[in-house]
């Protein structure tokens, strides 16, 4: 016996994984839609066989997220982009694609439904990424009231982009750029995510709103401080004002535009450190659904080992 058939839109990613893993576990069948299906074999192997399926997909065309939806009793939507690139936008993405799966749930009656936005989402932000984030939020809403809405902090594990990303540059400058090193957020492990979102797909979604933050709260700062111990690097700091960091945001945005080059930063991410991310202390959280919370203490080092100097063989100087 299963709970049912439940549709993912973007399980192949970062977060995606965990979630088809954790349903797969709770005891789901699982459909993931993704626009290249041959680039996502691997998750055929989660579970029993035949528990997962993938199918062709893309949230941008609608007739495509009506298919994926068909037969569903849940659905899950994870597809974000972090930064416009060729036909993927903010728009058409994070809004466009809210509209389809929106509308798609309501033809198929499914009232059980999660949609994963951000801490930060809010129709009247600065931050493309942001605004974006809180209108998919209201259209979803608007077509099944009864969806639950998942605001993670940054999610840290073995795949991410945060921790990867400047313990990577670590090994190749002499200097880290602290860019608002005073912002504050609130890492939260990506799996206790995943099982989050499978707990509120068990009960049933009831139309609330959960911020998800790690058991911790960090300034920018402290955290790549934290990258620069768990891989034995001296850098050097280097406080960039919010002026100058537009401007690398305009260059990374230059950059970004070539063929197969993403982004070192945008203005829009400059946007977003100017805010903190942590979690509202009067929002439902982590607490109201019943995980408990790793820390980055307990799992970012193991897979920051790689950019040692030594790797695993490598003893620290200090």
């Amino acid at each position: 016996m299963t709970k049912g058939l439940v549709t993912v839109f973007g399980g192949s990613g970062f977060l995606g994984k965990h979630v088809v893993r954790a349903l797969v576990k709770d005891g789901w069948r699982v459909r993931v839609p993704v626009r290249r299906p041959h680039t996502a074999q691997e998750l055929r192997v989660i579970g029993n066989v035949g528990q997962v399926q993938l199918m062709q997909a893309n949230v941008r065309f609608k007739n495509s997220v009506v298919r994926a939806c068909a037969g569903s009793d849940a659905i899950v939507n994870l597809v974000s982009i972090l930064f416009p690139k060729g036909r993927q936008k903010f728009e058409g993405v994070h809004i466009g694609g809210a509209e389809n799966i929106g509308e798609a749930a309501k033809m198929a009656g499914v009232t059980n439904l999660v949609q994963v936005s951000a801490i930060g989402a809010d129709i009247n932000a600065k931050s493309d990424y942001s605004r974006t984030k809180g209108e998919a939020e209201a259209i979803i809403r608007d077509n099944v009231p009864s969806a639950d809405i998942v605001r993670p902090s940054i999610m840290f594990g073995p795949e991410d982009d945060f921790f990867n990303r400047f313990a990577k540059m670590a090994t190749m400058a002499p200097a880290l750029p602290l860019i608002g090193g005073d912002t504050k957020f609130q890492p939260v492990y990506v799996g206790d995510v995943a099982e989050a979102i499978a707990k509120l797909l068990s009960k049933g979604t009831t139309g609330d709103t959960f911020e998800l933050g790690g058991p911790r709260v960090y300034s920018f700062k402290e955290l790549l401080k934290f990258i620069l111990d768990a891989t034995d690097r001296n850098r050097f700091l280097l406080p960039v004002p919010w002026m100058g960091a537009s401007a690398l945001g305009m260059v990374g945005e230059i950059t970004g535009a070539l063929p197969l080059v993403d982004p070192f930063l945008t203005r829009d991410q400059v946007a977003n450190l100017k805010i903190d991310n942590v979690v509202d202390p009067d929002a439902k959280s982590f607490n109201d659904i019943g995980v408990d919370l790793e820390t980055i203490e307990s799992v970012v080092p193991s897979y920051l080992e790689r950019f040692r100097k030594y790797g695993q063989f490598h003893e620290k100087t200090s």
